[in-house]
């Protein structure tokens, strides 16, 4: 028997070292992940309200364990991190996390409205590699990778080039619109429920900016925050600072999302 050392065999590669697999990977699971929330919401689901007077459905906690059994089996080393799984506090010795949120924008889910989706991304030392970004009614798939760019439906894309917050397109939440449109001058849309959702709008240039409420969880942000700086937009805290994921309590501030050219605009009126 041969105990040196110098002859065992390399450690496996691991399959998902190269971002552009990982997300691939994504993409595929939250397709699949759309295509359930679809099948049981024509079926009909249950919903009920958890500790924090938020919805859950049948859908979140069964799109949530097919996400989990699948990327589980492609990265069992990593740690995990979904709105609808208990903490483990395991994920914060891991330098890889999955972090998911099964559905994004329940209630939109729940009222048969467009503007919910599933995301999921992954992680590395508290930044996004690789996310994906699936929204069934519309049939919108988002992929980002980590210095490879951004697309929808395998077209890339790019955030609005607007330079003045006159004429802007903005959503969020109204303190922080009134805030910024002093002059009353910028096109409020649609409220979309789905933070995940609005960002992207930001990354294919829909919007020129959005804004979030403080309380934002990973789960809602790390697939997004991805898609929205790989397509030459940012996603920022109101001190300007990028997102750390993975931390012991994963929730975020108020943020500001827009094209690097309206940023500094929106930051001079937010500070």
């Amino acid at each position: 028997m041969n105990n040196n050392p110098d002859d065992a065999p390399p450690p496996p590669l691991d399959p998902l070292a190269d971002p552009a697999v990982a997300a691939q990977h994504l993409a595929e699971a939250v397709v699949a992940a759309g295509a359930v929330a679809v099948a049981m919401f024509r079926d009909g689901v249950k919903s009920w309200s958890k500790h924090n007077d938020s919805p859950v459905t049948e859908a979140d906690l069964a799109v949530d364990q097919m996400l989990r059994e699948r990327l589980g089996r492609l990265g069992p080393d990593y740690g995990w991190l979904s709105e609808e799984t208990v903490d483990e506090p395991s994920r914060l010795d891991r330098r890889r996390v999955w972090i998911v949120d099964p559905i994004d924008g329940t209630r939109a889910y729940m009222a048969g409205g467009q503007d919910w989706c599933v995301e999921a991304a992954l992680v590395e030392d508290g930044r996004p590699i690789a996310g994906a970004l699936f929204a069934p009614v519309t049939e919108e798939l988002f992929i980002a990778v980590l210095g490879g760019g951004a697309t929808r439906n395998g077209r890339p894309i790019e955030a609005s080039q607007m330079t003045q917050i006159a004429g802007a397109r903005v959503d969020g939440p109204v303190p922080f619109l009134n805030h910024i449109d002093r002059d009353g001058t910028t096109h409020r849309v649609q409220r979309i429920r789905s933070l995940a959702l609005r960002i992207a709008r930001v990354a294919t240039g829909e919007l020129d900016a959005a804004f979030a409420s403080p309380n934002g969880n990973d789960w809602d942000l790390a697939a997004a925050d991805l898609l929205v700086h790989e397509a030459g937009g940012r996603l920022t805290t109101l001190d300007g600072l990028p997102l750390a994921y993975n931390a012991p309590v994963p929730r975020h501030g108020a943020l500001v999302s827009a094209g690097t050219l309206l940023y500094p605009s929106l930051m001079g009126r937010v500070r």
